[in-house]
C-alpha cells in the first residue's frame, strides 16, 4: 500500500525508535540477574524511544501537538492535529525478556484518528492504516477480521489490571461469563497489538478497562479498517478519555459485547 507524507513519517519513527529498543532489550537478559534489576534501566529505554520519535514527528510536523506517555502534553500552533505516542507498550514484557511488546503512533485530526501505526519490533510485524484506505501487515498484506460466528470456536484477548484495583471484579465476573463459553482466553500484555490481532484475525475480540490514550488511539484505527466493532464497554461514552474497550470481529461482536456488558 502507498501510505500518505505523513504515515511515511510515522512508519519512519517507529522502526528508528525501534532500533533503540531492540538493542536495549538485547540488554534486558542479562539484567534479570543483576542486584539492581532492570526496571530503571527500562524506564530510560522508554524515555529515549519517545524522544526519537518525538523528534521524527516534530521535525517533520513542527506545528502539530504532541501528546506521549513520558510527558506531558504539547499543545501544536495547529489545533486540529496532534500525534499520540506510546513508545513502549507491554513495557513489562519487555522488562522480563519477553518478546511481545510494540510502538504506537496514531495521528488525530479534529477529535478522529486519520492515521495510525503499530510496530511490534520483535517479529517485524508492522501494522498500519489510514482512515478508509484499510488495514494493512508489512505493506502487502491487507488484514480482515476472523470470520467465526461461533463463540465456543473463538478466542478472545482481555487485559487484566495489573495492579488489582477497582476494575478487578468486573473483569474476573466477565472472564466468568465468557470463558466456558469460547474456545480461549489469552492476556498478552500490550494493548495496541491485542486491537491489532483482532484486525489480522488472530483474535476473535479483546477488551479491557481504564486504558489511556496513547495505549488504544492507534490499534482503534487499525482494527476498525479491517473490519471490526470497536466501542466504549459502556455505550455512550468516549473511547479515548474513559478508556474502558471492546473489540470485535462482526459476526461475533453482538454475542461478545453482550456477555461484556451485562452487569448483575
Amino acid at each position: 500500500m502507498q501510505g500518505s507524507a505523513n504515515l511515511n513519517v510515522m512508519i519512519k519513527a517507529a522502526r528508528k525508535a525501534a532500533r533503540s529498543l531492540l538493542k536495549d532489550f538485547r540488554e534486558v537478559e542479562q539484567l534479570q540477574v543483576s542486584s539492581k534489576g532492570p526496571g530503571d534501566f527500562v524506564s530510560r529505554a522508554d524515555r529515549a524511544a519517545q524522544q526519537i520519535i518525538k523528534d521524527e514527528l516534530m521535525e517533520a510536523r513542527p506545528n502539530y501537538g504532541f501528546l506521549g506517555e513520558e510527558e506531558a502534553e504539547i499543545a501544536g500552533t495547529d489545533p486540529t492535529r496532534r500525534w499520540i505516542v506510546d513508545p513502549l507498550d507491554g513495557t513489562t514484557n519487555f522488562l522480563h525478556a519477553m518478546p511481545h511488546w510494540g510502538i504506537s503512533i496514531a495521528l488525530e485530526h479534529k477529535g478522529e484518528i486519520v492515521s495510525a501505526v503499530v510496530y511490534d519490533p520483535s517479529k517485524d510485524e508492522m501494522f498500519f492504516a489510514e482512515k478508509g484506505a484499510g488495514a494493512w501487515l508489512n505493506d502487502s498484506q491487507r488484514l480482515r477480521v476472523s470470520a467465526r460466528a461461533k463463540l465456543a470456536e473463538a478466542v478472545f484477548g482481555a487485559g487484566l489490571p495489573p495492579d488489582g484495583g477497582k476494575y478487578l471484579p468486573a473483569m474476573l465476573r466477565d472472564l466468568a461469563r465468557l470463558m466456558p463459553a469460547c474456545s480461549g482466553m489469552r492476556r498478552n500484555g500490550a494493548a495496541s497489538l491485542d486491537l491489532c490481532w483482532v484486525a489480522a484475525g488472530r483474535f476473535e475480540g479483546y477488551w479491557e478497562y481504564n486504558l489511556k490514550p496513547w495505549d488504544i488511539a492507534a490499534g482503534i484505527l487499525i482494527a476498525r479498517e479491517a473490519g471490526a466493532f470497536v466501542e466504549p464497554i459502556r455505550e455512550g461514552q468516549d473511547l479515548l478519555e474513559n478508556g474502558h474497550l471492546i473489540a470485535g470481529a462482526e459476526p461475533i461482536f453482538d454475542q461478545f459485547a453482550k456477555i461484556i456488558r451485562t452487569r448483575d
